[in-house]
């Protein structure tokens, strides 16, 4: 059986204009740290090299905003009205939210994603379908709202102040330091499979501009493309749902923190169990598949999953879990990427070399 070493050089081996990395620790210590390949043209990837990781950013700032909650003495079932009163839905829980269950993927036009307030409106005069569906885009102001009811704070200031600057972490939410900048990496584009889009369900919605699907994947302006990706403004964009910027062991050693496995942990350690406790799942309206999602995070794919991990994935093919049964917490992130949502092929093959076995 192949080890996960020899598979990252593989995928290496196949693309060798772009590059990636892959991490692995447990109970707060490194076991695994591989990269290669190239950043930007001309520079090679290094252990330092970020990336952005587009919706793997979910789980960070699910994180965040539970850890606020626990901080004031609340927990995930909080009614969201108590914090937003103008919610529609003001019975709903933070973990409906965070799980998808609200049925606010889409909105009616599109809003730039700058424009905190004109989503409020939006929001709050909205007639919610409530069904089960990720919400790709809406759940980055969502969160960010209810952050800003709850604390005063966006989203990003919270992770800067209270979670990355204090432990140097290599993970970025809108506070890009000016000399970590030349050290992210450049996106570039998926290869189509023989030049063409796919046609199945999901990308003919995908692309119909009358549907659901389109709209989920289109109610926030900016930022969609590798090429917008490219740029100060998109690294610095601060979106909760889509703008983190990450090396591989920064976005491993976030869930060594959330786990409580490395010193002065800023989690409470209900926060981790919130969020691998599952919330929802079931034909998902959005992904036109079964999905099955705790607070803010996937549990994709669900054989790797036993005793509570979870993860999440980002556009383009990043990919982190964890598993607090073992202190045990993976990454990996790319320039290359790859068409679709979930964890894709080579993530999945890297995965493949890893054997979860919890305790008896």
């Amino acid at each position: 059986m192949k080890v996960l070493e020899e598979v990252f050089r593989e995928l290496l081996d196949a693309e060798p204009t772009s590059g990636s990395a892959v991490a692995v620790y447990r109970n707060g210590e490194e076991v695994l740290s591989l990269c290669g390949g190239l950043a930007r043209p001309g520079v090679s990837w290094t252990p330092e090299t970020a990336v952005p990781v587009f919706s793997a950013t979910k789980a960070v700032a699910s994180a965040c905003l539970l850890n606020a909650l626990a901080e004031q003495g609340m927990d995930a079932w909080l009614e969201i009205g108590k914090l937003w009163p103008g919610f529609p839905l003001r019975q709903a829980t933070v973990a409906d939210l965070l799980s998808h269950r609200l049925g606010l993927a889409a909105l009616p036009e599109p809003l730039p994603m700058e424009n905190l307030e004109a989503f409020r409106a939006a929001f709050e005069s909205s007639c919610p379908n409530a069904v089960y569906g990720y919400h790709p885009q809406t759940f980055g102001p969502l969160v960010d709202i209810l952050m800003l009811q709850l604390t005063g704070a966006r989203m990003c200031d919270y992770w800067e102040q209270r979670i990355r600057r204090p432990r140097a972490l290599e993970l970025y939410l809108g506070h890009v330091p000016e000399e970590v900048l030349p050290r992210i990496a450049y996106l570039q584009p998926p290869r189509l499979p023989g030049g063409k889009m796919p046609t199945d369900e999901f990308y003919r919605a995908y692309f119909d501009a009358n549907s659901s699907v389109y709209r989920a994947f289109h109610s926030v302006k900016g930022y969609d493309t590798p090429r917008e990706m490219n740029t100060v403004a998109a690294w610095c964009c601060g979106s909760p749902a889509k703008g983190g910027v990450a090396s591989a062991r920064g976005l491993c050693r976030f869930y060594q923190l959330l786990m409580n496995r490395e010193p002065d942990s800023p989690f409470a350690p209900q926060v981790a169990q919130w969020m691998g406790t599952r919330q929802a799942g079931g034909f998902d309206h959005t992904l036109l598949r079964h999905t099955t999602f705790g607070c803010g995070v996937m549990m994709e794919p669900a054989e790797l999953f036993p005793g509570g991990g979870f993860g999440h994935a980002g556009a383009g093919g990043c990919h982190a879990f964890c598993v607090p049964g073992l202190g045990l917490s993976f990454a990996y992130v790319m320039n290359r990427m790859q068409l679709g949502i979930l964890p894709g092929e080579r993530v999945q093959r890297l995965l493949s070399t890893i054997h979860i076995k919890l305790p008896h």
